[in-house]
């Protein structure tokens, strides 16, 4: 959020399919002033940015969100938590996938849903490839993986001013620093990469 830095507020966000967790590292006391504070600003954000993502789409009824805080006991049950939604958004794609490109095809809702009844992930990635020549893997990653915004250092290449040695010019020069930014990724949080990646996340817990 605007004005937060990144020692007061969270190290990780991960969100999919309507669906945002955060790791907070602030005290259990600002629990209810944090949720609502960051669902009043996602909601609001969503309506800032509609036009951005959807041209002259209407937006139909106005977007509510709700939001809660939970404080889990240790690093290993916040990354069991993670992996879940993350596996969960998987399954959810290659359902929705295989939904729309049938109702799409010319199936109604009903009968999309009836066929898709029962069927494995197997089943789902045949119908993709043998019907729609789409193959499950080649989608993008935001899709299957969900977001992960989490804060990294990057190098960035900045004008600075200064004088010469020899007068009081002035003049500009290229100088490259390090920043901390917050950062979107599409990757898996289930394994150990990740982790190992961004030891920042879990450090002190």
């Amino acid at each position: 959020m605007n004005g937060w830095t990144e020692r007061q507020t969270s190290k990780q966000m991960y969100g999919q399919a309507g669906k945002q967790t955060e790791k907070l590292i602030w005290s259990k006391s600002f629990s209810s002033k944090l949720m609502t504070t960051i669902v009043s600003y996602f909601s609001s954000m969503y309506v800032y940015q509609w036009r951005g993502f959807f041209g002259e789409k209407p937006m139909i009824y106005p977007p509510t969100f709700d939001g809660r805080v939970i404080l889990y006991p240790t690093v290993e049950t916040l990354r069991d938590y993670l992996s879940w939604r993350q596996a969960d958004c998987h399954i959810n794609n290659l359902y929705n996938t295989c939904f729309w490109c049938l109702v799409k095809s010319g199936q109604t809702a009903e009968a999309a849903e009836a066929r898709l009844s029962g069927t494995s992930s197997s089943d789902k990635n045949e119908i993709l490839f043998s019907e729609f020549t789409i193959n499950y893997n080649d989608l993008p990653e935001i899709f299957k993986k969900g977001s992960i915004l989490t804060w990294q250092d990057v190098e960035e290449m900045v004008m600075k001013r200064c004088r010469t040695k020899d007068d009081e010019t002035v003049m500009e020069r290229p100088v490259q620093r390090s920043r901390k930014t917050v950062v979107t990724l599409h990757v898996d949080v289930i394994g150990d990469d990740f982790w190992r990646e961004h030891p920042d996340i879990t450090e002190g817990y």
